[in-house]
């Protein structure tokens, strides 16, 4: 049962029911031996339970609310669940007043009859695309666990979720990368939508201007399905598009510098696939990536907006936070009103010079992250922390940035490190790039 389709089929066959779906979850969950207790703050195991039995109950009835009804999922710490607070992987919310109502993308989710098994930990407030936490541990990336290896974030312990089978699919948020990040250092598929099409009220914010709302799963179709729940359209999964005559671009600036072994070598393989499935693989230095400087120089929008946000906390709790959080959200202090109105409009240079460079393409391809999971004894120092931190940010930030919807596929072999493949498309263009991803997800397997 490691995608919703097939998880879905065998609910519709009577060959398995909700209730056993949750209860292996939950148990892979409660195994003191596994990641739960790291990848998890909260599980909602009675609540769970209850509505896989009533969705059992209704499925017998014929009336199953959609045919994903009795899925397990979980949900990152930053969203709202009526009745209890939302503390976003910081100690500081934990006793914050209880939210008064779900977040739209958790009404929508529960409606079609997917069961939130619990919240997953998360780098605190978002803002790590590592996704180590101080305060509630740190989840590990699957490969190599003697290793500790981090999972990436921020929505680390969604992405340990899903490749540990404690969920079938898990929602996050990606600001600068943090659904496909910690889903290319897990070996699973994550996404990030173009940001307009899913409600993000309900969500802590990092950056008003960044933040999307992006499922991570174990395939194309499971992202796709997911997404569209949230986005309130019809959940299915998605036909692949012919790879034959596609035009995919490849930065030969930024995105394909200093590239881990292991990396390099799994992403020329997976591009090797495409060209041999017939897609024009166009190699191209593209002018807007040499305008990332100017929009992040002073820490970009989310270091203003999450500063902006998180002013006042600071000031009466600041002790409590993540010091390595606290210092870059603190750098939003240093931006000038005219700083702010001066970066918006970079960024729309940059978005206007992007979409002129790629209007003979039909997607964007580059690794998702340059190198492989490190081990937590790397990150020690804080010098280490902060260069490694922006390595992994590298590639995935641009899209943020450039309003984009992209997706990141494992494309590593068996016995190698993981390795994420991302495919980037136009602004609003999600559906299309669901239905290339499908295609390429079916070219690059190994």
């Amino acid at each position: 049962m490691r995608t919703i389709q097939t998880a879905a089929a065998a609910l519709a066959a009577g060959e398995t029911t909700a209730r056993a779906l949750v209860e292996t979850c939950l148990e892979r969950i409660a195994d003191p031996g596994g990641q739960g207790a790291l990848a998890f703050v909260r599980v909602h195991a009675e609540p769970a339970r209850a509505m896989a039995t009533a969705i059992d109950g209704l499925r017998r009835a014929g009336r199953a609310p959609s045919p994903f009804a009795g899925i397990p999922i979980s949900l990152k710490d930053l969203f709202d669940i009526a009745g209890e607070p939302t503390p976003a992987g910081a100690r500081v919310l934990a006793d914050a007043p209880p939210a008064t109502a779900h977040a739209p993308v958790v009404a929508r989710l529960l409606a079609a009859g997917l069961i939130p098994v619990g919240r997953t930990n998360m780098a605190e407030f978002a803002y790590s695309g590592l996704g180590s936490n101080p305060h509630f541990g740190t989840p590990l990336s699957p490969w190599d666990r003697a290793g500790r290896r981090v999972p990436g974030g921020s929505s680390s312990g969604a992405a340990v979720s899903v490749a540990d089978g404690m969920a079938i699919g898990a929602i996050g948020t990606d600001t600068g990368g943090s659904c496909r990040i910690p889903a290319a250092f897990c070996g699973v598929t994550g996404y990030k939508p173009t940001a307009r099409r899913i409600p993000r009220e309900g969500a802590l914010p990092l950056s008003t201007t960044l933040d999307s709302i992006g499922p991570l799963a174990n395939s194309v179709g499971c992202c796709a399905i997911l997404d569209a729940v949230m986005a309130g359209e019809t959940p299915a999964a998605p036909p692949a598009l012919p790879l034959a005559g596609l035009r995919l671009g490849l930065p030969e600036t930024v995105a394909c510098e200093a590239l881990d072994e292991a990396v390099a070598r799994a992403f020329e393989r997976a591009l090797g696939r495409l060209e041999a499935a017939g897609a024009r693989i166009v190699r191209r230095r593209f002018a807007a990536f040499e305008l990332i400087g100017e929009v992040t120089a002073l820490g970009g929008f989310s270091a203003a907006e999450s500063f902006a946000w998180h002013r006042e906390l600071l000031a009466r709790a600041g002790a409590g936070y993540d010091p390595r959080v606290r210092v870059r959200i603190e750098r939003g202090r240093e931006q000038s009103a005219a700083d702010y109105l001066g970066l918006i409009a970079a960024r729309a240079r940059m978005i206007a010079r992007m979409d002129a460079e790629t209007a003979d393409l039909d997607a964007m391809v580059m690794p998702t992250v340059p190198i492989v999971p490190p081990r937590l004894d790397e990150l020690v120092a804080d010098e280490a922390y902060y260069r490694i931190n922006m390595q992994s940010l590298r590639n995935t930030s641009i899209v943020n940035l450039l309003d984009r919807c992209a997706i990141s596929l494992p494309c590593q072999a068996p016995d190698e490190p993981p390795v994420g493949f991302m495919l980037m498309g136009e602004t609003m263009g999600d559906s299309r790039l669901f239905r290339l991803a499908a295609a390429v997800e079916a070219a690059i397997s190994v």
